[in-house]
């Protein structure tokens, strides 16, 4: 009779969390930053029909760096909570903290109850109608949530371009200084050295929560307004 193969459960939740950081590493990261207006999201990608950063409700907006199809289900379930939270009871009802919990506890419970963890990590924005009021909160692939403040970067790079990010940010810049921030991060050299990378406007993905919009504070930055914006 053969002996039952045992993993203790400190080392099955470390190689799932190894898993998950393997495969969240591989993708290009995500710069969050507030300006004076709103909050700025910005990475590099080139494709116009998969996002990674969207609208969920009028204020909110989601960012995520990962697996594509898993980030996306998320995204698609965030719309539906808000828009059956705002349909029962008020719109003011729907929040990022609301919302965050709610990603928290998915992620919390796929990571320990099922076999394979989601490779992704996530932040869920909301402007407020000034700068204290805005919510800035990044989720970790086992359902952490941690609240930030001024600046946020995910993904395979997020230590090292966070430093930059964290070098170069101030309260009160404008979204043209903010977006020369986080895409100077995202040209950023490498460790091992290099050159500073100069990234064209159809090769990044730019949206933001405008604050001084009545209602839904969400659009995006491309064509020639983005070219306009990243001009020194």
């Amino acid at each position: 009779m053969s002996m039952p193969f045992y993993v203790s459960p400190e080392q099955l939740m470390k190689d799932r969390a190894d898993y998950a950081r393997k495969g969240i590493a591989r993708g290009r990261s995500v710069v969050v930053v507030q300006y004076d207006d709103g909050i700025a999201f910005a990475t590099e990608n080139s494709s116009r029909a998969l996002h990674k950063v969207s609208e969920i409700y009028d204020r909110i907006a989601f960012a995520a760096v990962g697996k594509y199809n898993e980030f996306e289900n998320l995204r698609v379930a965030g719309v539906r909570y808000a828009d059956l939270r705002g349909y029962s009871y008020d719109r003011v009802d729907v929040t990022a903290r609301g919302l965050a919990n709610a990603y928290a506890q998915t992620l919390g419970t796929v990571f320990t109850t099922e076999s394979k963890p989601l490779e992704v990590e996530l932040v869920v924005a909301e402007v407020g109608r000034d700068a204290d009021g805005d919510q800035i909160y990044r989720l970790a692939y086992d359902g952490s949530v941690t609240d930030e403040h001024g600046w946020v970067v995910m993904g395979g790079q997020a230590e090292r371009l966070g430093a930059v990010v964290g070098e170069e940010w101030r309260s009160g810049l404008s979204l043209r200084e903010v977006l020369a921030v986080a895409v100077g991060a995202l040209g950023a050299p490498a460790e091992d050295g290099g050159e500073q990378r100069s990234i064209p406007a159809s090769q990044l993905e730019v949206a933001v929560l405008d604050r001084t919009r009545p209602r839904r504070a969400f659009r995006r930055l491309q064509g020639a307004l983005l070219e306009d914006l990243l001009r020194a």
